[in-house]
């Protein structure tokens, strides 16, 4: 049977400035990605020119029949040395948010997506105490030139992140500071290696306290300005599933990677739930893919359910309406990516007739982009670009989940 969706939802796709604008010179990723030794495949270069043809592609997004749709603003384009504010800057994105409402969209801000100033690198970047301040007096600036355009806002993107990458054993932060390239980015900015602490590095119990404190500054700062819009932040909920024997490891990594962030966001408008997988964990920890599994491009599950448990476990704990700001898939074959979006709704579809507050859905991402250590080997786009004319090419799961958007439907 077909599921109308309500009238108010929010149907949105999503992009991140330095995936799509390119030549965002001033920030530290940039700096990493042209180090060589670093982490990165290669370096985001032009992206997809975004930057410059974001009137044509939001009307694009606009006529496929969205209704919302989520970018973030480039804290290093709009500040690129400390307290000097760019108002050319400021006017590109007031203008990004004009079309969007030309176009009968909501405009979504992010205003943090990973990415930061070099300049904040040189005060230690995310470990350090005053980054809470200066991300606030940031928002402040931002939200003054902007609020009243803006329809709704995320502080920062995926807090938790740097802590699952921490507790799942992605890196080891003491080894990076201790690798030829670590120290090459670090004096290259006048610091020391550990002094060298992007979002994404900001793996400590000090770092995550310095992140909740810039979310929660960034709040009062945005409710301070022009324009009335709900204020959240996203989190990656992981979908933490035990293995035999896993129960105790799972419900403990779930607390800390999941649960210490929820509940830190009472009060607030929304959280912005963003799920990919599921995460299985045995005794000694996190496992590999299960036997037999479809894996996507990312190397994970294919296992379009999580999206369902993360949404219902949000709610339990923070107690506060979601918005699913990201969920998607990486792959070349946008007959899978129709499937994994049809199941992914199916079971946003069952928690509204739960009763449970969902809000709306946002699927990650827009446009094929760079996908950061990755580079644009990963492709989970609606829309194609060819990067070496930047033409963009509409892709079937487009065009289906347009027409979803449009009458709020869930064919059978």
């Amino acid at each position: 049977m077909t599921y109308q969706f309500p009238r108010n939802f929010w149907w949105g796709t999503a992009t991140a400035s330095h995936q799509v604008e390119g030549g965002n010179v001033y920030n530290d990723n940039w700096l990493m990605e042209h180090t060589p030794g670093m982490m990165y495949k290669e370096s985001s270069g032009d992206a997809i020119d975004h930057y410059h043809r974001y009137p044509e592609d939001i009307a694009l997004l606009g006529n496929l029949g969205f209704n919302l749709y989520r970018f973030s603003l480039e804290w290093s384009r709009i500040e690129p040395e400390e307290g000097e504010f760019s108002y050319a800057a400021l006017e590109h994105y007031r203008r990004m948010l004009a079309a969007c409402h030309e176009h009968g969209l909501t405009p979504m801000v992010t205003f943090n997506h990973f990415t930061s100033p070099r300049w904040l690198m040189r005060y230690g970047g995310w470990a350090n105490q005053k980054t809470a301040g200066l991300f606030a007096r940031f928002c402040e600036r931002a939200a003054r030139h902007l609020g009243d355009l803006i329809g709704a806002a995320c502080t920062l993107n995926e807090i938790n992140l740097p802590m699952f990458f921490n507790i799942a054993g992605f890196f080891r932060l003491e080894d990076l500071c201790q690798s030829p390239a670590f120290t090459t980015v670090s004096r290259s900015l006048g610091i020391q290696p550990e002094q060298f602490v992007p979002f994404l590095l900001a793996v400590t119990s000090e770092a995550r306290q310095v992140i909740l404190a810039a979310h929660r500054q960034g709040v009062d700062a945005l409710k301070s300005g022009p324009g009335s819009y709900p204020v959240g932040v996203t989190l990656a909920i992981q979908d933490i599933q035990p293995a035999p024997g896993g129960e105790e490891a799972a419900a403990h990594n779930s607390r800390e990677i999941n649960d210490v962030y929820l509940e830190a966001l009472v009060g607030d408008d929304f959280v912005g739930v963003q799920s990919y997988t599921r995460q299985r964990i045995g005794p000694s920890g996190f496992l590999p893919p299960e036997t037999g599994f479809e894996l996507t491009q990312t190397g994970y599950e294919f296992y379009p359910q999580a999206l369902e448990n993360a949404i219902r476990h949000a709610i339990a704990v923070a107690g506060i309406p979601v918005i699913v700001t990201e969920n998607g898939l990486a792959t070349d074959d946008d007959t899978r990516r129709i499937e994994f979006i049809r199941q992914a709704l199916q079971g946003v579809a069952r928690c509204l007739q739960d009763g449970l507050d969902v809000r709306g859905y946002t699927y990650w991402s827009a446009f094929d982009n760079f996908e950061w250590m990755s580079g644009y080997s990963m492709r989970f786009g609606l829309v194609a670009v060819d990067r070496q004319t930047q033409q963009r090419t509409i892709k079937p799961s487009a065009h289906w989940l347009g027409e979803i958007a449009r009458t709020g439907i869930l064919p059978k």
